[in-house]
C-alpha cells in the first residue's frame, strides 16, 4: 500500500473538514464569544465529541477491524466478516439505546461532572447547560452506529468514505449559525447544540447509503453474544482508554478549569485545542485510520518485516508533516488565533490568552500524532491491554500536572499538563514496541528525523520575522485576514520545505519516485 496516496485521500478530505471546523468555530466566536453560553455549548459538546474520538477514530476501530480482516481471511472472503458485523450490531445496538436514554435521565450529574460544576453559575445558567447537554447526547448514538459502518468501509479499502462524514456534521453546524443565529449568545448556543445532533443523524445516513453501493447490508437480529462478540468487547474497553488517553486529558482539564477558573476558560482551552487538532486530524488520525488495517493485514499473511517498514515510513511521514505545526503554534500562535477568531465578541484579550493556551498544547503535538501512529502496532496484534496501562499512566500524570499548574498559570496549565501527558504516553508506547522486537527505528528513519527538526527551526526563525509584518492586517476584513494568514503559513511553509531539501532531510530524486507512485 502507498502510505502517501491513501493519506492524500483521507486527508484531502479531512482538510476540507477542519478547515470547515475553522469556519464553524470562527462563527462562533462571532456570535457566541468566549463567556458563560459558550463554555456551556463546549461543555455539551464535549461528552459526544469525546465518543467521537474514541470510537470513530479509536476504540471500536481498533478492536473491530483487525477482527473483521481476520474473520474475511479465514472464512473465505468479505461474507464472513459481514456475518462477523452483524452479530456486532445485534449487541451494540440495544446497549447503545440504554445508555444514551440513561445519560439524558443523569444530564445533570452528567454535566456537573464534565463541568466540575463551573465556577459559581446561578441555577438559570446551570439549567441551560443541564438543557443543551441534554440535545446533544443522542449524537453518541449516532457516531457509534457511524463508527461500526466506516469501519466496514475502512476494511474494504474505502477510506475516503469514512473520512468525507465530518464534514457533513461541520456543514450542519455552519448552517445553524450562519442561517438562524440570534443576538442573544444563549440562543446561538442552543442553536449549536440541536446542529450537532442534526449533524450525527446526516453523518449516519451518508454511511447507510456508502455501504449499500458497496454491497455491504447489515440486518438487525436479535441479540446473541457468543466467542466473536465476547472477544470484541473485551478488546473494546481497554482499547477505549488506550485510543482516548488524550481524550480523557481534555475532559479532564475541562472539569478542572471549569471549576477552578473563570468564565472564558474552557472557550479559550476549547479554541486552541481546534487549532491544535488540525493537524492531529489530517495527520494522526489518517495514519492510524490507514496504518491499522494495513499492518492487520499484513500481520494476518505473516509478513512481519513490511509490518515494520511500513511503520516506520509512518512515522516519518508523521515527523514530515507534524513538526513544522509544532514550531508554528509556538512561534505565532497569538497572529495565527487573532486572524481566524478576533472579530465580534471575541476580543484581542481573548486573542492573546487563547494564543498562550495553543503554544502549550503544541509542545504535545508530535506526541498526540505519534501515538495515534504506534498503537496500531498494538491493535493489529490483538494487544489493547498494554496501550491502556500507559494512557492511564499518562491520565494521571495530567491530573496531577493541572493540580499542580492551574494555581502557577491559569488557563494555560490544562494545555500543558495536556501535552506532559501525551509525552509521557509515547515514550511508554514506543519503548514497548522496541523491547518486544515489534519495532526498530531504520537507518532512513534516523538519518532524517534530526534534519527534519532543524528544517523546522528554521521556518520558525522565518515566521518570528514575519509576524510584525502580517500583524496589522490579522484584524482587517475577512478576505484581508486570511489573506495575511496565507501569506504568513505559506511563507513558513516554503522555508520549511526548501531547507529540508537544502540539509538533506529529502533529496529531488525521493520526490520525483514519490510523485511517480502516486500516479500509478
Amino acid at each position: 500500500m502507498n502510505l502517501v496516496r491513501s493519506l492524500g485521500s483521507v486527508g484531502g478530505l479531512t482538510l476540507v473538514s477542519r478547515v470547515l471546523a475553522l469556519l464553524r468555530d470562527s462563527l462562533q466566536a462571532t456570535y457566541v464569544g468566549a463567556g458563560f453560553a459558550s463554555d456551556a455549548f463546549l461543555v455539551a459538546f464535549r461528552l459526544p465529541n469525546m465518543f467521537r474520538a474514541l470510537f470513530a477514530e479509536g476504540a471500536f476501530s481498533a478492536a473491530f477491524i483487525p477482527m473483521f480482516n481476520r474473520k474475511s481471511a479465514e472464512g473465505g472472503g468479505t461474507p464472513a466478516g459481514l456475518a462477523f458485523a452483524e452479530q456486532a450490531l445485534s449487541v451494540l445496538f440495544p446497549v447503545l439505546v440504554i445508555f444514551t436514554a440513561l445519560l439524558m435521565i443523569a444530564a445533570w450529574p452528567v454535566t456537573w461532572a464534565l463541568s466540575g460544576g463551573f465556577n459559581d453559575p446561578s441555577p438559570q445558567q446551570f439549567a441551560f447547560a443541564v438543557l443543551l447537554s441534554r440535545i446533544t447526547l443522542p449524537y453518541l448514538f449516532l457516531i457509534s452506529l457511524v463508527s461500526l459502518l466506516g469501519g466496514i468501509l475502512n476494511s474494504l479499502d474505502r477510506y475516503w468514505v469514512n473520512a468525507a462524514a465530518p464534514i457533513l456534521l461541520n456543514i450542519a453546524m455552519i448552517v445553524g449559525l450562519w442561517l438562524f443565529h440570534g443576538s442573544d449568545p444563549y440562543e446561538t448556543a442552543r442553536v449549536q447544540a440541536i446542529a450537532v445532533t442534526v449533524g450525527g443523524a446526516l453523518q449516519l445516513g451518508w454511511l447507510v447509503i456508502a455501504c449499500r453501493k458497496a454491497g455491504v447490508v447489515l440486518r438487525l437480529r436479535l441479540p446473541r453474544i457468543d466467542d466473536d462478540v465476547r472477544q470484541l468487547l473485551r478488546l473494546i474497553v481497554p482499547a477505549a482508554a488506550g485510543a482516548g488517553a488524550v481524550q480523557v486529558n481534555l475532559l479532564v482539564s475541562t472539569a478542572l478549569a471549569g471549576r477552578l477558573l473563570d468564565p472564558g476558560a474552557i472557550s479559550y482551552i476549547y479554541y486552541a485545542d481546534r487549532l491544535n487538532q488540525l493537524p492531529l486530524g489530517l495527520i494522526g488520525i489518517g495514519l492510524g485510520t490507514i496504518l491499522l488495517p494495513t499492518i492487520s493485514r499484513l500481520l494476518a499473511r505473516g509478513e512481519e518485516r513490511q509490518a515494520m517498514e511500513t511503520q516506520n515510513r509512518g512515522i516519518e511521514l508523521a515527523l514530515l508533516l507534524t513538526l513544522p505545526a509544532t514550531v508554528a503554534f509556538i512561534v505565532a500562535a497569538e497572529p495565527i488565533v487573532r486572524g481566524l477568531f478576533q472579530h465580534g465578541a471575541f476580543t484581542a484579550e481573548d486573542s492573546i490568552r487563547c494564543g498562550w493556551a495553543l503554544s502549550a498544547f503544541s509542545l504535545g503535538l508530535p506526541a498526540y500524532v505519534l501515538v495515534k501512529v504506534l498503537t496500531p502496532g498494538f491493535y493489529a496484534r490483538e494487544d489493547t491491554k498494554t496501550p491502556v496501562r500507559y494512557a492511564t499512566m499518562s491520565i494521571g500524570v495530567n491530573f496531577v500536572g493541572n493540580l499542580i499548574l492551574i494555581p502557577l498559570i491559569g488557563h494555560v496549565g490544562p494545555p500543558l499538563a495536556t501535552a506532559v501527558a501525551s509525552l509521557v504516553n509515547v515514550a511508554l508506547l514506543y519503548r514497548t514496541l522496541g523491547k518486544r522486537g515489534h519495532f526498530t527505528a531504520d537507518a532512513k528513519l534516523r538519518h532524517r528525523l534530526p534534519r527534519l527538526a532543524l528544517a523546522a527551526l528554521a521556518m520558525g526563525v522565518v515566521l518570528w520575522l514575519l509576524d510584525p509584518l502580517a500583524d496589522p492586517y490579522l484584524t482587517g476584513s475577512l478576505p484581508v485576514r486570511f489573506a495575511a494568514l496565507a501569506v504568513l503559513v505559506g511563507g513558513g511553509v516554503a522555508v520549511y520545505v526548501a531547507a529540508c531539501f537544502a540539509i538533506g532531510a529529502f533529496r529531488l530524486s525521493e520526490l520525483k519516485a514519490l510523485v511517480a507512485r502516486r500516479r500509478a
